[in-house]
């Protein structure tokens, strides 16, 4: 037994957090890509689709903290399976709002509003509980970096797939057939996360001795665990504190994506549907490879240089470059230049994503669904004030100077990391036998 290799259960439940990534981020991105179909079939304006943007940014900012506290109260298995059956609900009611022959165009923008605002509330939770739950508990420390990569990369290839999926549905059905098309998929998620997934790996019936061994291996002793009031430490600690402004940061150029990308590319580039769908899947795409690239890069950084300077180094170097890419392309006037330079910007974003989520590991072990939650509070309340500053400084000053306009944050996020330490746990007794740096110069 002694000489027995580990068993790969914790890779399957990795797989199934691909796909709940995936599913969420296609069915959260859904909207930006019918967004012009729904504004002239239902009357509103894109004042109005940035107010619905931000109530969608709202709720899933607000309830990223509660989020996480659910995921410790009653696991990432029953709060995954309820929140994707209502996933699929929201989904369906977006595909059934009525028309401007039945409700004013003021009276549809309010129902898609607060629509957006629980998609986003249901949608908040799922990070917080599968990265500082269920990777925290299904991998071993400091092997979180290439998961929580890869599941980045489960959310961009999500995004990627929604945007040429949904043109072709929405080219030959319709924008609310193409929504009613894509809801069962959160119902078979549901399902299959129930049936197959355990909030620890002791609660696997097909996890052997070896795998668990090599899990649980320089984690805290269990009565370590409990501690009351851990969400209050994490609200307090000057690193959590921190990798949320930073994060907050980097988030700004990520709504510019998510909500603006796809319109920016049909309403100030000049290109088709499908064209703009193209493109808009391979900025994703390319996250897609940012994310796992940068979930490799994570592990292996901190390997050679600790907790401290590994998410560091990467982090702030890839955000650095995002900004550079973001202003690039948003001045330039050749369109290829442009939409490459737009694209590298977005695959910086995503490199930097593990180093987020494995900082925040680190720093709150255990009560990592608390942290993250605060964390990823801060990370999308900029999508509320993004989602209206963007269309109003396009208004004012122009789409070059609103595209722009992430470059600054960028690098404010850069510079923040300099002084976040993730190898400080905010609780002493939940310090784990972290990997040491070969060199913390």
């Amino acid at each position: 037994m002694t000489g027995r290799r580990p068993g790969n259960i914790r890779w399957i439940i990795l797989a199934l957090i691909l796909a709940a990534s995936f599913i969420s981020y296609s069915l959260r991105t859904n909207m930006s890509i019918v967004a012009e179909s729904m504004m002239n079939d239902l009357g509103f304006d894109t004042i109005q689709l940035g107010t619905i943007a931000a109530a969608f940014a709202l709720g899933y900012a607000v309830f990223q903290f509660p989020g996480g506290i659910l995921g410790t109260r009653f696991g990432a298995r029953r709060v995954i399976t309820t929140i994707a059956v209502i996933w699929g609900l929201l989904a369906i009611a977006v595909a059934l709002v009525p028309g401007p022959d039945v409700m004013s165009v003021g009276a549809i923008v309010t129902t898609l509003v607060v629509i957006r605002f629980l998609v986003g509330v249901s949608h908040a939770p799922i990070f917080p509980c599968t990265s500082g739950g269920t990777i925290a508990n299904w991998f071993p420390v400091g092997s979180w970096g290439l998961p929580n990569g890869l599941q980045s990369t489960g959310l961009t290839l999500g995004a990627a797939a929604t945007a040429p999926l949904l043109v072709m549905l929405l080219e030959a059905y319709g924008w609310r057939q193409a929504l009613l098309y894509t809801a069962p998929s959160a119902f078979v998620l549901a399902a299959v996360w129930w049936w197959y997934v355990r909030d620890y790996p002791k609660q696997h019936k097909s996890v052997d001795a070896a795998e668990l061994a090599l899990i649980d291996a320089g984690r805290p002793p269990p009565e370590a665990v409990e501690t009351k009031g851990s969400w209050k430490v994490a609200l307090a600690n000057r690193n959590v504190l921190l990798l949320t402004i930073s994060y907050f940061c980097m988030n700004y150029v990520f709504y510019l994506f998510f909500t603006w990308f796809f319109i920016y590319l049909v309403d100030v580039r000049g290109f088709p549907n499908q064209q703009a769908g193209l493109f808009t899947s391979a900025q994703w795409i390319l996250g897609a490879v940012g994310a796992t690239a940068g979930g490799f890069l994570c592990d292996r950084m901190i390997e050679r240089y600790g907790f401290r300077y590994g998410p560091r180094r990467l982090s702030a170097t890839s955000l650095v470059l995002c900004g550079v890419f973001l202003f690039a392309g948003a001045v330039s006037g050749n369109v290829t230049l442009a939409i490459v330079c737009l694209c590298l910007s977005f695959g910086c974003t995503q490199l930097t994503e593990a180093s987020y989520w494995t900082a925040a590991i680190s720093i709150a072990g255990r009560h990592a669904a608390e942290a993250s939650g605060i964390m990823n509070t801060g990370g999308n309340l900029i999508g509320v004030f993004g989602g209206l500053m963007v269309p109003l400084i396009a208004e004012a000053f122009g789409w070059t100077a609103a595209v722009a306009s992430g470059s600054i944050f960028a690098f404010t996020g850069a510079a923040l990391w300099l002084f976040i330490r993730a190898d400080e746990p905010m609780i002493e007794s939940e310090a784990v036998a972290a990997p040491k740096a070969v060199h913390a110069g």
